[in-house]
């Protein structure tokens, strides 16, 4: 009797980036092409600037389309500046919990490594509005750490 896996194992895996750039080549301005084109690249580590370029056009395309915020976000490699980008994806989608979060570890990371207090104050506040709608215990539990943490900072 073989393994319930022991077929996926087998088969042959097929790549899906030609057809993605293909789909981006015929349809420039489809913007989730171009977001599913960028989030490839940026998993099998193409670069910042091709993903960057990718989901800015995604976004000029579309700018409803939260995916090319994200990976644009993603894309920036300077902290402050990636800390920048992640207010203004959480400030365009005030519901979306994730750009919340990436902001408010991005901003914890800035506040480390450059000794920020503005960073830590924008962490924490992030944290707290995560925190205030936060509804699995195990959530809450991680963010009051994190709050609790970045209080008892000192530079």
């Amino acid at each position: 009797m073989s393994e319930p896996n022991a077929s996926l194992a087998s088969e042959e895996l097929v790549d899906p980036l030609p057809a993605l750039e293909r789909a981006v080549k015929e349809r420039p301005d489809d913007a989730k092409a171009l977001v599913a084109l960028a989030n490839h690249y940026w998993l099998i580590g193409a670069g910042p600037e091709a993903v960057g370029d990718l989901a800015s056009r995604a976004i000029a395309s579309d700018p409803e389309n939260r995916g090319a915020w994200h990976l644009w976000a993603l894309a920036e490699s300077n902290p402050r500046e990636r800390v920048a980008r992640w207010q203004q994806v959480s400030s365009r989608f005030p519901q979306d919990q994730l750009a919340k979060a990436n902001l408010a570890d991005n901003a914890a990371s800035l506040a480390g490594a450059e000794h920020d207090y503005q960073a830590v104050d924008l962490a924490i506040d992030t944290y707290e509005e995560l925190l205030a709608t936060a509804e699995h215990p195990d959530q809450r539990v991680a963010l009051e750490k994190a709050i609790k943490t970045l209080k008892g900072w000192k530079f």
